[in-house]
């Protein structure tokens, strides 16, 4: 069991309000609320389709997940911080190095997992069926920047040529602060850049999304944990729990927490 007392780098702690890849959460904070009970989805429920019996067996290139990879720095009150990020189907692995300490993130299935590789340790979260439900092998599991904020209500404000890009560029302001998006014209709703102002802090982050590239060739092992680290394994439920009675658990924060427990909510206007 991690001790709640351990002392962790100012510079790590500072990782929960950096706004690297903020998932579907409008704070997009290291650590959230609890969600709400019985928020599973429909679709957990509902059966999977089956193809006709009489249907030709899908090509080994369409059955194939597909693979993503992309490099995002984020400019803001904890300094500058650069994560890169891998996806493979639904799985992702996030990397980020601070204070010398790199930060491993990982979602694999059932299991969340964060991890501090140079203290060999962390935490392993099982995922709720929420979250589980939102698994699709053809969506990225990251860089979903502008469907989590027109799902909290934003809209298309104009357009913008960044870092050589054409961007559509997508805005929410509420009582939490303002959010925009700049995202790659052409169907493919990559984000180029991120910028969140933080009403209550008074602070700004802006993230640009650098070298994206898909189609990398990843075997399945490289979403597994490392060797050696020591990960205890805890529902969510027991999880808030002791966070609620002792404070944050793990040497690292929660990160892209919507992909722990898939509660996504309207923003509060």
């Amino acid at each position: 069991m991690i001790s709640p007392q351990r002392l962790v780098p100012r510079a790590l702690a500072a990782l929960a309000g950096a706004a690297l890849l903020g998932g579907a959460s409008a704070a997009w904070a290291a650590e959230e609320a609890p969600p709400d009970d019985g928020a599973a989805r429909a679709a957990d429920e509902a059966p999977t389709p089956r193809p006709a019996p009489s249907a030709a067996p899908a090509p080994a290139a369409a059955r194939a997940e597909p693979t993503w990879y992309a490099q995002a720095l984020a400019r803001g009150e904890a300094g500058l911080n650069v994560t890169h990020f891998w996806s493979k189907g639904a799985k992702l692995r996030a990397e980020t190095v601070v204070a010398g300490h790199k930060v491993v993130t990982l979602v694999n299935g059932p299991w969340y997992y964060a991890y501090d590789v140079l203290a060999r340790e962390g935490i392993a979260l099982a995922r709720t069926p929420d979250a589980l439900a939102r698994d699709e092998p053809g969506r990225r599991p990251f860089g979903n920047e502008a469907e989590a904020l027109l799902h909290q209500g934003g809209q298309k404000v104009g357009e913008e040529t960044i870092l050589g890009i054409v961007c559509d560029i997508y805005r929410l302001t509420d009582r939490m602060g303002r959010r925009e998006v700049w995202v790659m014209r052409g169907g493919s709703q990559l984000p180029i850049r991120l910028s969140i102002f933080d009403r209550a802090r008074g602070a700004s982050t802006t993230t640009d999304f650098l070298n994206w590239q898909s189609g990398l060739p990843i075997d399945d092992r490289f979403f597994e944990p490392d060797p050696g680290v020591e990960l205890p394994r805890l529902t969510i439920e027991e999880y808030f729990l002791r966070w609620g009675e002792q404070g944050p658990l793990g040497p690292v924060p929660i990160l892209y927490a919507d992909l722990l427990h898939g509660n996504v909510r309207k923003s509060g206007r």
